[in-house]
C-alpha cells in the first residue's frame, strides 16, 4: 500500500470532516502521450508513469472512503490508434491487471471492467476475468476499469438489447423509463458518479459515459496524468464539496429540503 505524507493524512482528514465524499468517481486519465513528449520519451513510458498515477488513485480512494471508482482505460476509438501503440497498451494492460491484483486483495478493493469486452484479445480478457473473480468478494470499494467502452456505444448497446428483449415478449416498451433504461446499460450494477475528473486540461468528455453523467459534476486538472497524484486527487474531491448539487431544482428548494 502507498502510504500517504503527513502533510496528505491531515488533507484526507480534513476532506471526511469538512463535507460529503463523492460515492462514485469516475477519472478520464489524459495526457500520457503529451507528458512523454514534454520529456522527450516515447509515448509508451507515459503510459507505463500513468499506471503508478491510477495505482495512487486507487489507494487514496479506498483510504478517503470513495465507494465506486471509474477509469477510462481503453476507449472504443483508441483501437483506431497506430497498431503498434495498440499492442504496447495491451502488454502494459496485461502487466498491469497481473501486477496489481493481490494489491487490490490486500486493499480489498473489488475489481470489476464494463465495455465491449469481447473485441479485447484474448490474453487480456483471461487475465482480466481471472482477476476480477479473484477480487469478487472484496467489500471497501469496487473499481471499475471501462475497456473498450465509448458512451455511444453504450446507449446503442442498450437500445439493441431493449429490442431483442421486445422481440422475445420480455419486455414492455410502455414500461420504459430512465430507470428501466439504465438497466440495459454496461454500469447497470454501479451508482451514476458524482464527480467526473478529466486530466490534462482538456475540455471535453471524450464519449465517456454520456448517459450517466448527466448531473455529474465535472472537474478539470491540468497536469498531465502521469503527474496526477493524490495531492491533485483531494483537490478536486474539496472543490467539490463546495459545489452544491440541484439536481435541476432552485438553491431556495435544496435549502428547505434539508
Amino acid at each position: 500500500m502507498i502510504q500517504p505524507s503527513p502533510k496528505d493524512k491531515i488533507k484526507q482528514t480534513e476532506l471526511q470532516k469538512s463535507g460529503e465524499i463523492p460515492n462514485h468517481i469516475a477519472i478520464i486519465m489524459d495526457g500520457n502521450g503529451r507528458w512523454a513528449k514534454s520529456k522527450n520519451l516515447t509515448r509508451v513510458f507515459g503510459h507505463n508513469e500513468g499506471v503508478n498515477s491510477a495505482r495512487d488513485i486507487v489507494e487514496a480512494s479506498g483510504q478517503l472512503g470513495v465507494k465506486y471508482l471509474t477509469l477510462y482505460t481503453f476507449s472504443t476509438e483508441n483501437w483506431k490508434r497506430p497498431r503498434t501503440e495498440v499492442t504496447l497498451l495491451m502488454k502494459l494492460l496485461i502487466r498491469s491487471i497481473r501486477n496489481e491484483t493481490d494489491r487490490l486483495n490486500q486493499n480489498d478493493v473489488k475489481l470489476i471492467a464494463t465495455g465491449n469486452l469481447d473485441n479485447l484479445p484474448d490474453k487480456v480478457l483471461k487475465e482480466l476475468e481471472e482477476a476480477v473473480d479473484s477480487t469478487k468478494n472484496n467489500k471497501l470499494m469496487t473499481l471499475n476499469l471501462a475497456l473498450s467502452y465509448s458512451g455511444r456505444w453504450d446507449i446503442l448497446n442498450a437500445v439493441k438489447n431493449i429490442i431483442q428483449e421486445q422481440n422475445e415478449s420480455k419486455f414492455d416498451l410502455e414500461s420504459l423509463n430512465e430507470k428501466e433504461f439504465s438497466r440495459f446499460l454496461v454500469t447497470k450494477d454501479i451508482p451514476d458518479p458524482d464527480l467526473l475528473i478529466r486530466t490534462g486540461g482538456e475540455f471535453r468528455i471524450s464519449n465517456f459515459l454520456l448517459w450517466q453523467i448527466a448531473y455529474s459534476e465535472i472537474y478539470i486538472d491540468k497536469n498531465y496524468w502521469p503527474d496526477f497524484k493524490r495531492t491533485q486527487f483531494y483537490n478536486a474531491i474539496s472543490e467539490y464539496q463546495k459545489r452544491e448539487r440541484r439536481f435541476g431544482l432552485t438553491s431556495e428548494q435544496i435549502t428547505k429540503n434539508k
